[in-house]
């Protein structure tokens, strides 16, 4: 930006310069400061309106480099008063001095002269009403001060340094091609803002200038440079490219044929007999997820197929010495499309702590499986249903903490979802760490054709009302379908009594299945019982099974949530372990020591009266 002052032959001089070093193609703004509009008035070197020229009628080869200048003027009063007093100014200076005075912006310094005695005589009235003295002139200028009057040239406004307030007219080239000046926009002083007046600057490259150019200020960029390359630069920078080119290519077209390498060869494929099983009787002691069966109405009593007094929710095999988990598919054959091979492929790539490796798949019929990592210590479902295990708060929240971050990392992995999250699908390893399994492979689940009415329904009960009424929902909506049954799962956690369950109702899995369809108001949710667990949790679950999808927070929020109103706890159950068995050492140790002090003062003691009891 830069600013000019002078008469308009330095102005037409200075932008000649500029225009010869190539100044005016758009990335300054020249702003010269013609209070009186000097170089707007037509006289007989220019016509009105043009300051670019230099006679009237003749283009002087200004006139594209004045498209980036812009003259500041003062502001015209228009109120009848001034145009009066204007005209009155013209006629006495003819007849009583024999001056001749036009039509322009000076006579505005006589108007503000004539204000500036109004304003002297209007405080000296109020003085002298007042008792004053009008030689006091200290009194008389703090009297002066912040006052506003309407005056000849419109109102007056003074600041708190007893300047005016003054306006000031914004002039640009409206029409590049007849070079032609209009008023653009008015800085009002009173309100300390400019108002456009609708008609735009044609700036050169169709905005205001940028604040740093390129190639202006940081000249020494080397793409700055415009010196023309020699024949051996350019033979050099096109043989680089042409590597470049080359190499790109070359590591696109290795990286597609080691993915079809890789989709070729079907790492993740298991053959059945590479899975060993064992007798009947060693499966159901090995077996990874048991569930005694619920003695209460609708709760677990049916959900799966049982064997004997137990329910088992996942089978166990051997593959190359490791127990896995084994689920069965329900489908005759596999149809490996590339989708299919796709997904397979996604299910090898996901490592993550807080979710069950995948370790293969086997499609031979009739023996359709998923096999995956498994977890000794049964599932979220069994913990909770088993009553002679004591969970304090402690353990809760790491089992809550570890569902959150497993799922925070599926939403943002390429899987992108999960689908079926329920308390039976959150497993427990031999470390304690909870693991969130039966995600992925889409192409592989299809519902099952033999399971009974309850069964079907119970499974039902973490699932969101959108997706009963859907069916399926694109990546976001599962997602938010997600986030509701970990909200079921939170208060089967927090109450352990079962999924949804409701205080003095007892309903079977397909009535509750059936309201939460149904989406009437007030809509059905699970109970809250404040009085065992925190008020936070409660707003949680509440925030998590909301109706409207949106108004659910996302596992990132969720984390942050939980890690508020719970401080003090670790994120995991071994890391909690650990820190009790360290307070306790601690503890002990301090005891230690403390009796150990104890001992010797009474050693001291006893030592001290045999001394007085002996000769």
């Amino acid at each position: 930006v830069v600013y000019l002052c002078g008469p308009p032959e330095m102005l037409r001089q200075i932008m000649q310069l500029a225009q010869q070093e190539n100044l005016t193609n758009g990335d300054y703004v020249f702003f010269y400061l013609d209070v009186f509009g000097e170089s707007l008035r037509g006289d007989s070197a220019r016509d009105p309106f043009k300051p670019w020229q230099d006679s009237p009628g003749q283009d002087s080869g200004l006139r594209e480099a004045f498209q980036m200048v812009l003259v500041i003027t003062y502001y015209e009063p228009q109120n009848p008063e001034y145009q009066h007093f204007q005209t009155q100014l013209i006629l006495r200076a003819k007849q009583k001095f024999g001056v001749q005075l036009n039509y322009s912006l000076m006579n505005l310094v006589a108007g503000c002269f004539y204000d500036g005695m109004l304003l002297y005589a209007m405080v000296l009235n109020e003085t002298l009403r007042e008792g004053g003295s009008k030689k006091n002139a200290t009194h008389i200028i703090e009297k002066m001060r912040d006052r506003k009057f309407q005056g000849v040239t419109g109102l007056v406004s003074m600041d708190s340094n007893n300047d005016r307030d003054t306006d000031f007219n914004l002039w640009a080239m409206s029409d590049p091609k007849t070079g032609q000046y209009e008023v653009v926009g008015h800085y009002s002083g009173v309100e300390k803002q400019i108002h456009w007046l609708g008609r735009p600057i044609p700036w050169v490259k169709g905005a205001p200038p940028l604040d740093n150019p390129p190639c202006v200020f940081d000249v020494d960029d080397p793409s700055c440079d415009k010196t023309p390359l020699s024949m051996l630069a350019i033979v050099a920078l096109g043989t680089g490219l042409t590597f470049v080119m080359f190499g790109i290519s070359s590591f696109l077209i290795f990286r597609s044929l080691m993915l079809e390498k890789e989709l070729a060869s079907m790492l993740w494929r298991i053959r059945w007999d590479e899975l060993q099983f064992g007798s009947p009787e060693r499966y159901h002691k090995a077996a990874g997820s048991r569930l005694t069966l619920s003695l209460r109405g609708s709760s677990y009593g049916s959900l799966m197929t049982t064997h004997g007094k137990y329910q088992i929710f996942a089978n166990t095999g051997h593959f190359k010495g490791n127990v896995v988990a084994i689920k069965h598919i329900n489908k005759k054959r596999i149809e490996l499309t590339r989708q299919v091979l796709f997904e397979l492929k996604h299910m090898r790539d996901i490592q993550f702590n807080h979710l069950t490796r995948f370790i293969g798949a086997c499609i031979d019929p009739p023996n359709i499986c998923i096999i995956t990592e498994y977890c000794p210590r049964g599932s979220l479902q069994d913990v909770l249903e088993n009553e002679s295990i004591n969970l304090d708060w402690m353990f809760r929240y790491s089992l809550i903490n570890d569902i959150v971050k497993g799922m925070a990392f599926l939403h943002n992995s390429i899987i992108g979802h999960h689908g079926s999250l329920k308390s039976s699908n959150c497993v427990v390893d031999s470390r304690f760490v909870l693991k969130i399994t039966d995600y992925g492979l889409a192409s592989f689940r299809s519902p099952s054709d033999n399971e009974d009415t309850h069964a079907l329904y119970a499974k039902k009960l973490w699932t969101a009302p959108e997706l009963l009424q859907k069916g399926h929902l694109p990546t976001p909506g599962m997602q938010k379908a997600d986030v509701y049954s970990f909200g079921i799962i939170v208060q089967e956690v927090a109450l352990r009594n079962g999924p949804f369950y409701i205080e003095g109702m007892d309903l079977s899995p397909k009535e509750i299945v059936q309201k939460v369809r149904n989406s009437q108001k007030p809509f059905f949710r699970p109970s809250i019982d404040i009085g065992v667990h925190s008020e936070e949790l409660a707003v949680l679950m509440e925030r998590c099974w909301a109706q409207e999808p949106a108004e659910r927070p996302d596992f990132s929020q969720i984390k942050i949530f939980i890690r508020r109103f719970n401080k003090e706890g670790s994120t995991s159950i071994l890391d909690n372990l650990l820190s009790r068995m360290e307070q306790y050492a601690n503890n002990l140790e301090k005891l230690v020591e403390e009796r150990t002090q104890a001992y010797l003062e009474e050693k001291r003691k006893a030592e001290n009266l045999l001394y007085q009891i002996l000769p």
